[in-house]
């Protein structure tokens, strides 16, 4: 094949890939089907964060560290919110694909169904606690009562409004487990650019707009999920495509439910342990004051803005691996992780690369607060390291959660993060002085640790023999 072979070829499945379709990729290329479902994965990964991203970009203009910090105590209560969501998600993924492996596209939709009960449970739940206690969260988290004057409606409105959040995460990840991650990145792209255009005009004000703030963004960020959710509907209702949820598919199915939360306790199960320990770093950082913290949330989004879009080649790995193994190819399904995690690898380590020689310019981007410049330029320096290790680990991962091996993670996740990260943070950012880049080394070492276990315990095979 020619140069100009080669281009128009890769070109054509670009334009596929963007363009979208359900797919059984159980046969042909690994690298094709690695191609056409990353693509728009990442795009995907890549649209989520930039949405946390323009959020604290407009917010940081308010030149109020209380405001950044509301916002990042917020957004580590609701990192509760995307665990579930996520969790519960995995397993859809895992369970559709396997489906569509065995070309089951019935059994499918019913899961697809039943794992929007949960979902819609589960935000019913968290929107009634958030709506009755929003400031008394804040408190729980270290606010200071100047803090939860200026921040408390950015929680009540993200808490209360969370539904947008777990049904973008839940459908979104019903659409990649059939193979079409397209869907999935043309509702994030909605919802960002609806976010985009409304963050300014809610959090400054503009013609009969008021100025609502900080509250602006959440305002701002629920309407446009709530447009990328009914961008989602329209596909799910539609006549194309292996998932078509119609009346039939309707009834709740007990036995689909539970295998659903079977599965989903471990994936629930390792995001709340990381969680938790994430909840226990900002803690750790908080006691350094409103800079220090306003530093280190600022550079987790950006840190986020690199890392999701790798998270897009992870799940094309998980969607790869159940389909399959449903299709009862389990060596195909190892190989499509090992080439994901080796890609995945090289495009984090350049950006750690970048990170390491313009992290400061990066920081100045959000803040001219000399010392959150510092704070922020540290943690993007020192976590980075991490990268490369992390690049590989979190495919690995994921292609345990695609298997159904949802056990594996989580029991990984509870020593390396409960037992390892949150003693070490404490006891280098305390005991040792080293502030909070105590923390954000803590970070680094854990993230590394946990990929170079992670894929030991990949080459053993276990999962391979998963029944969801």
């Amino acid at each position: 094949m020619s140069a100009y072979s080669r281009v128009v070829y890769w070109a054509r499945l670009f334009r596929e890939a963007i363009l979208g379709s359900e797919q059984n990729f159980t046969q042909g290329s690994i690298n094709r089907a690695l191609f056409l479902l990353s693509i728009p994965m990442i795009l995907e990964m890549a649209m989520e964060s930039l949405l946390a991203v323009v959020d604290i970009y407009f917010i940081s203009r308010l030149n109020d560290n209380n405001a950044v910090t509301a916002v990042g105590l917020t957004e580590s209560i609701i990192a509760i919110v995307y665990s579930l969501a996520m969790g519960v998600g995995m397993s859809a993924t895992a369970m559709v694909s396997r489906r569509v492996g065995e070309l089951d596209h019935k059994g499918a939709s019913d899961a697809a169904v039943n794992a929007l009960y949960i979902g819609l449970a589960i935000s019913i739940g968290i929107g009634v606690t958030g709506f009755l206690f929003y400031e008394d969260l804040l408190r729980l988290m270290g606010a200071s009562d100047a803090i939860v004057t200026v921040g408390s409606r950015y929680t009540l409105w993200m808490l209360g409004g969370n539904f947008t959040i777990v049904a973008l995460f839940l459908v979104n990840a019903i659409f990649r487990g059939a193979g079409n991650a397209a869907i999935a990145m043309h509702s994030l792209w909605i919802a960002n650019i609806l976010n985009m255009v409304l963050d300014p005009i809610l959090i400054f004000g503009w013609g009969p707009v008021p100025a609502y703030g900080v509250e602006g963004a959440a305002i701002a960020t629920n309407i446009g999920r709530a447009a990328g959710v009914l961008y989602q509907v329209y596909f799910l209702i539609g006549k194309r495509g292996i998932i078509q949820i119609r009346k039939e598919n309707l009834e709740i199915k007990t036995d689909i439910i539970l295998r659903l939360l079977k599965v989903s306790a471990g994936n629930v199960g390792q995001f709340l342990i990381s969680t938790a320990s994430w909840l226990f770093l900002a803690r750790i950082i908080v006691v350094f004051g409103s800079a220090a913290f306003a530093g280190y949330q600022i550079a987790i989004r950006v840190i986020i803005f690199t890392i999701l879009p790798s998270w897009g080649m992870a799940n094309a790995a998980a969607t790869l691996v159940g389909q399959n193994l449903g299709a009862n190819q389990p060596e195909r399904a190892e190989a499509s992780v090992w080439k994901a995690g080796f890609l995945n690898m090289i495009f984090l380590g350049l950006v750690s690369i970048v990170f390491y020689f313009v992290s400061e310019p990066i920081m100045r981007i959000f803040s001219s607060d000399t010392e959150v410049v510092f704070h922020g330029t540290q943690c993007l320096r020192i976590v980075a390291l991490g990268y490369v290790f992390y690049g590989f680990g979190m495919v690995v991962v994921q292609a345990f959660n695609g298997a159904g091996d949802t056990r594996t993670p989580a029991i990984l996740n509870f020593f390396c993060y409960w037992l390892f990260q949150i003693p070490l943070a404490y006891i280098l950012a305390m005991n040792l002085d080293f502030g909070a880049q105590g923390a954000f080394w803590a970070i680094a070492i854990t993230e590394s640790l946990i990929a170079v276990v992670a894929v030991l315990l990949f080459r053993r095979g276990t999962w391979k023999s998963v029944k969801i």
